[in-house]
């Protein structure tokens, strides 16, 4: 049975990640490839936690992000694709769009939710299109594919369904169901409760996302799918070069090696 992988485009490189480890590799600029890996860092209480519905979905998001610094102290470089300049600049007005979309109180509270999605999402995904950083995410995916289909990375699909965007159809679900609750309740100006209801939003929508995962046949998993793949498709993966599938491979061996795990090729 292969083990269930996830990842991420870093960007010359890529970001793979199992349960309890993760490797890197990077395309260096005199052409060669540097590998760091490490074990996962553990947020406290996690055995019990895991078992708790919604607040695992939390707990296992937070443990693949709390992974990064582990990257970046490792690669002591800014290889986070948050570094990116021009993802940065999408990411500041895609913050102040929703800002602002959100301070206008006229409408409806549904529409406003769906437009407040949509801006967040269009600077950063027109960032993405056909990018150096789009490139090393479809290497990303298909080397995933690849291992667990023991397939050839050239031929598999750059899609894949446990991508993070796949996430964006639950979390625009769960959000929208929060942020209604929130106004019912007349409390969306206040802190606390728009946080605990955020945990909420995001918990449930991972819970959503495993289920989607584990029942990809479904019509209710391939609808909240979709979004997804056509961003995938659209914008966030670009057929990657030989030179990338080399470095996405590169990270699959170490963290094979890690897990004790013979390459499937």
């Amino acid at each position: 049975m292969t083990m269930q992988l996830g990842g991420m485009a870093l960007r010359d490189g890529v970001l793979l990640q199992s349960d309890g480890h993760w490797a890197a590799a990077v395309r260096e600029e005199d052409g060669g490839i540097r590998v760091f890996s490490g074990a996962k860092p553990r947020l406290p209480g996690r055995e019990a936690l895991r078992h708790v519905p919604v607040v695992r979905g939390v707990v296992r998001l937070g443990e693949a992000l709390v992974v990064l610094p582990s990257v970046r102290r490792a690669t002591g470089a800014p290889v986070l694709p948050q570094e990116d300049p021009r993802l940065l600049a999408a990411t500041a007005a895609s913050a102040a769009a929703t800002v602002a979309l959100r301070a206008v109180g006229r409408g409806s509270p549904v529409l406003r939710e769906l437009a407040v999605a949509g801006v967040s999402l269009a600077p950063v995904l027109l960032a993405l299109r056909d990018s150096r950083l789009s490139r090393y995410h479809g290497a990303e995916h298909k080397s995933i594919a690849a291992y667990e289909g023991a397939a050839d990375p050239t031929t598999a699909g750059r899609e894949h369904p446990r991508c993070g965007t796949n996430l964006v159809a639950p979390m625009m679900v769960t959000s929208l169901a929060t942020n209604l609750l929130l106004r019912a309740a007349g409390k969306e100006r206040q802190p606390l409760a728009t946080f605990v209801a955020g945990l909420v939003s995001i918990g449930t929508a991972m819970e959503l996302f495993s289920w989607m995962a584990r029942h990809q046949d479904h019509p209710l998993a391939r609808t909240l799918r979709r979004p997804g793949l056509e961003m995938q498709r659209l914008f966030t993966t670009s057929e990657p070069t030989e030179d990338q599938l080399d470095v996405a491979d590169t990270a699959l061996r170490e963290l094979l090696r890690l897990e004790g795990v013979a390459p499937t090729a």
